[in-house]
């Protein structure tokens, strides 16, 4: 028989590629997840036993957690890279991740097609083939549900027909769970107009009295949370779970896609936007001037190549290495209060605060000039000005 293997999430479009593949084109199935944070060892394992009752020949979880952190999410804290201002691209930074595992495994055990589940209207489609072509151009790639342009529904109703028990009101949504957030898609999403309903998210609000986390940063990364130290994953997974307890980081994103539609997706992802602001406080406290201004529009490259399935062009390992430079000296803590559906960025403490230079206090004390050092700056800052008025009213 032909082996597939195909990337597996448990969810309604990956079942359907499994029991389309299994029955209807008579492929040896060998569906692989991978875990990219967000999954328990009781839901990894109800995941595999799903797969072979669809009729998968062997199920694999690989644990990619520390990789996915150490390859991609770092360097998004490091650049603060929310898309549009908003997204911290959670599903689209995992996705590279688990393609580049998919192909390992896919030829470890010498299958000659991948499958995914992705449809042909959106962005997975993409990163998934791009990865898959560059590092294995020799194997097929195989899309049952961007090749039939199928609907939800009709996956649904082809699982039915074919005695596959999911649990079909969560499936009319599209949930994608990592370390790095969760992707919701669903009807709702595909309108301009209508939010998702509070059922549709995940966690729910369980907290309502206010408290404050500090998150101890060492060189940019997230080395403790409330002083006891983990690893940089591990302190993102604590704080996820403190801080969903408050429903915290939940929104709507709106982008351009790919392939050049605009597109609509919820999501939740309290660590991430915690840490991604948290981490950029201490930033304006540690770093120049001009660290700050350049590290914008590198990091906002960074993040959209990353987006757009680019994370294997030699570019983004130039990229990587200024974001590292970039933060010898983001070290210290910032506190952080949490409250029902949002934070409070209180303030931070770091030996490196270039506020506590004794040079000056903002609009308070000036220590290291005269008043006449002062001014001589200034009538010298206002010459380009003056020139410009000076040519131009005269003309």
């Amino acid at each position: 028989m032909k082996k597939v293997v195909i990337a597996y999430s448990g969810g309604l479009d990956t079942s359907y590629c499994a029991k389309y593949l299994s029955k209807e084109e008579n492929f040896e199935v060998h569906a692989v997840s991978v875990n990219t944070g967000g999954f328990s060892s009781e839901e990894i394992e109800k995941i595999g036993n799903n797969a072979r009752k669809i009729g998968a020949a062997s199920y694999f979880n690989i644990d990619a957690v520390s990789s996915f952190y150490q390859k991609v999410v770092k360097y998004l804290i490091f650049g603060n890279v929310l898309k549009n201002d908003t997204y911290p691209l959670s599903v689209s930074a995992e996705r590279i991740i688990q393609a580049i595992e998919i192909v390992n495994h896919a030829r470890k055990i010498g299958a000659d097609y991948i499958a995914h589940g992705s449809t042909g209207a959106g962005n997975d489609q993409v990163r998934f083939d791009m990865i898959f072509q560059t590092l294995a151009p020799g194997i097929r790639i195989i899309t049952p549900i961007r090749d039939k342009k199928l609907t939800r529904q009709e996956e649904i109703e082809y699982l039915q027909e074919n005695g596959v028990d999911m649990n079909w009101e969560k499936a009319k949504y599209s949930v994608n769970k990592g370390l790095w957030g969760t992707s919701v898609g669903g009807s709702e999403t595909l309108t301009s107009h209508q939010p998702l309903p509070e059922s549709a998210y995940p966690s729910q609000l369980q907290e309502n009295e206010p408290q404050q986390v500090n998150l101890s940063f060492t060189k940019g990364e997230l080395t403790a949370v409330n002083g006891q130290e983990n690893s940089p994953e591990r302190n993102i997974e604590i704080l996820e779970n403190i801080a969903r307890r408050y429903a915290i980081g939940r929104d709507i994103h709106v982008g351009d896609t790919i392939i050049g539609i605009k597109g609509r997706v919820g999501f939740e992802a309290a660590a991430a936007l915690i840490t991604i602001k948290a981490h950029h406080l201490l930033e304006k406290h540690t770093l120049s001037k001009w660290q700050l201004q350049h590290k914008d529009y590198i990091a906002n490259w960074y993040g959209t190549h990353l987006h757009e399935g680019q994370y294997l062009d030699p570019v983004m390992r130039d990229l990587e290495a200024f974001l590292q430079s970039s933060q010898e000296k983001v070290t210290g803590k910032v506190f952080v209060s949490l409250h029902p559906y949002r934070f409070v960025l209180d303030g931070i403490e770091s030996d490196n605060d270039l506020m506590n230079s004794g040079f000056g206090k903002y609009g308070e004390e000036n220590n290291a000039w005269t008043a006449d050092d002062a001014k001589g700056f200034i009538k010298i800052l206002s010459n380009p000005g003056k020139i410009f008025q000076h040519v131009n009213n005269n003309q």
